[in-house]
């Protein structure tokens, strides 16, 4: 299975998300942190991300004659490179976008769904903007981003940190403007 067929999926992508910030996880860690998943579900997504190498096995323990298993996120291999992602048609496109929003809707509906969420204490947003940008100027917004963001990927989870998806998403909604004059 490729990686981009393997991670635009919303099951595995909520996994993925839920396994990032150097969290090592059992599988029914992975059932209580997705309880609008089931069981049977999440355990066949966990086997399929584990043997395509987006999960490694961190540890191993015998309980009551079965082994637990505990796995950690391999971030290399949780990301499609930029040559794949080239190489994706429209129809990919399409697929990819809607997978990612599917796992946005689930995963705000299971943040909403919980007994204490908040969303003004919590910080929740979702505005949108419209912006007229050249290609130059969205590049230099692209890597401020990326300048902002990257660097936080690397928490790891801790009592005073609470995990947050952030899902910068950038497309044109219309054609460049004609010159005036022309």
């Amino acid at each position: 299975m490729d990686t981009m067929e393997l991670l635009v999926h919303p099951v595995r992508l909520r996994i993925v998300h839920a396994m990032s910030g150097e969290q090592i996880l059992t599988t029914a860690q992975l059932c209580a942190r997705l309880p609008d998943v089931s069981k049977a579900t999440v355990y066949r997504h966990v086997e399929l991300l584990a043997a395509n190498g987006v999960l490694e096995v961190a540890d191993e323990q015998r309980i009551r004659g079965a082994v637990e298993r505990h796995y950690r996120l391999r971030r290399d291999r949780a990301v499609i490179d930029p040559e794949l992602a080239a190489t994706a048609t429209t129809a990919d496109h399409r697929h990819i976008f809607a997978s990612a929003m599917a796992t946005l809707l689930a995963e705000f509906n299971a943040y909403l769904d919980t007994e204490n969420a908040d969303p003004a204490a919590d910080l929740v947003g979702y505005r949108q903007h419209s912006i007229w940008l050249s290609r130059d100027e969205l590049t230099a917004l692209i890597d401020d981003l990326r300048a902002a963001i990257i660097p936080r990927l690397a928490n790891a989870a801790a009592p005073d940190r609470r995990q947050y998806l952030l899902s910068p998403i950038q497309f044109p909604i219309g054609q460049p403007q004609a010159e005036p004059g022309a």
